[in-house]
């Protein structure tokens, strides 16, 4: 997983590069707010993000509000990582849109543990995205089956958008995904059977 880390502190910046890079993640890493804003807008950015608190330009909490603030493709799962523990402190940066709040000291393996669970989420928001994908798609055969739909009152072919004449099977497997099986329904069976003895 792309994993983007700021901090401007390049010593703790290069250990979490290192620690998470071992744990197989792809890491972006950064020296300060604004930097880490332009890669989580840019293209191809990072699904996760760590961030420091006090950084020049934009602190993390600024960030996180930056964030949450645009319209991004997709929304990527935001630590603040800091050294400010107290209550309010959480509260500020949850209320900017931190999903989660480490302070410092910590352990590599809480934040290895914490990453996971941003990975979970971030999949589920991804899953649920293709999920909203999929029925929209449906939502858009539908419209297109709704209206009025000349069909002819001989031969039961359907007018299209063309202005071309098609069976209606054809039509409505084009607009809606269906596909049709042909069967003989009881009272054509009955006129049938009825046609052939007759003539026999």
């Amino acid at each position: 997983m792309k994993v983007l880390v700021a901090d401007d502190d390049a010593l703790a910046r290069r250990l979490l590069e290192s620690a998470l890079s071992k744990s197989g993640h792809d890491v972006v890493a950064v020296g300060g707010g604004a930097e880490a804003w332009q890669v989580l807008s840019g293209p191809e950015a990072p699904t996760i993000a760590v961030l420091d608190w006090m950084m020049p330009e934009l602190t993390g909490v600024e960030v996180c509000e930056k964030v949450r603030a645009a319209s991004l493709p997709t929304s990527p799962y935001l630590i603040v990582l800091t050294s400010r523990g107290e209550t309010g402190d959480v509260v500020r940066a949850l209320q900017a849109g931190a999903d989660d709040y480490i302070t410092k000291p910590f352990e590599i393996d809480e934040l290895r543990a914490r990453l996971s669970v941003g990975a979970r989420i971030v999949a589920l928001q991804q899953q649920l995205s293709e999920r909203v994908r999929a029925l929209e798609e449906a939502l858009a055969h539908v419209q297109q089956l709704q209206g009025l739909i000349p069909i002819c009152a001989w031969c039961r072919q359907v007018r299209n958008d063309g202005n071309f004449w098609e069976q209606v099977e054809s039509y409505l497997g084009k607009r809606s995904g269906l596909q049709f099986t042909h069967a003989i329904c009881p009272s054509c069976r009955h006129k049938e059977s009825a046609r052939f003895k007759k003539a026999g």
